[in-house]
């Protein structure tokens, strides 16, 4: 099989911040730039989805008026080389919602949701792009099949452009920063299918 038949042309050549944005939304769905070259995002699993929207929904309820915590949009990290990523979720300033594209200075606090095959992207690479954009909170998910979720957080040091670690939550997130936040990570729980099958029973 032919690198033409896995990827359109235009999905193989560096993008400019110019082109991108002529671009249809068909053609930036499901994918990010990187150093100007597209990255296609691997299909999420219905539990990933759950997972960030579930997040999603307690973050957006806990910070109040002046953020909103939405899924699955840009945020436009740099645009020489073009950076454009993706978080699970992202917190971000209210009063920017109809501002594209997205930018660090409007962001609070972006998730990662870990998938297998995003250890890395998700452990090392996105958490190190995210702090030289200065982006202030960094959390990444942990999922499990069984068990709660684990929530690893992370907080800016702006004079190293990276982040320090933060707490490690397995039961209830419960911080004061970015905002007052309480999130049981039980209630998160996605019982696969045996389980539901047995609670009938």
């Amino acid at each position: 099989m032919t690198a033409e038949m896995i990827a359109p042309a235009w999905m193989r050549e560096q993008v400019t911040a110019e082109r991108y944005a002529t671009w249809t939304e068909a053609q930036c769905a499901g994918i990010e730039i990187v150093d100007g070259m597209v990255l296609a995002s691997p299909r999420a699993s219905k539990r990933h989805n759950r997972l960030a929207r579930l997040l999603a929904n307690a973050l957006d309820a806990a910070a109040g008026p002046d953020w909103n915590a939405d899924t699955d949009f840009d945020v436009r990290l740099q645009d020489v080389p073009l950076n454009n990523r993706r978080p699970d979720v992202t917190v971000y300033r209210a009063e920017t919602i109809d501002v594209t594209p997205t930018r660090p200075e409007h962001v609070l606090l972006v998730v990662e949701v870990v998938s297998p095959g995003s250890e890395t992207t998700d452990r090392i690479v996105k958490a190190d792009q995210y702090g030289k954009a200065g982006i202030r909170f960094y959390w990444r998910v942990e999922q499990a099949v069984t068990g709660a979720p684990v929530v690893c957080t992370y907080i800016l040091d702006p004079a190293a452009g990276r982040y320090r670690d933060g707490d490690v939550f397995t039961g209830v997130v419960k911080l004061s920063a970015p905002f007052s936040i309480e999130i049981d990570l039980g209630l998160l729980l996605i019982p696969s299918l045996a389980e539901r099958g047995s609670d009938k029973g």
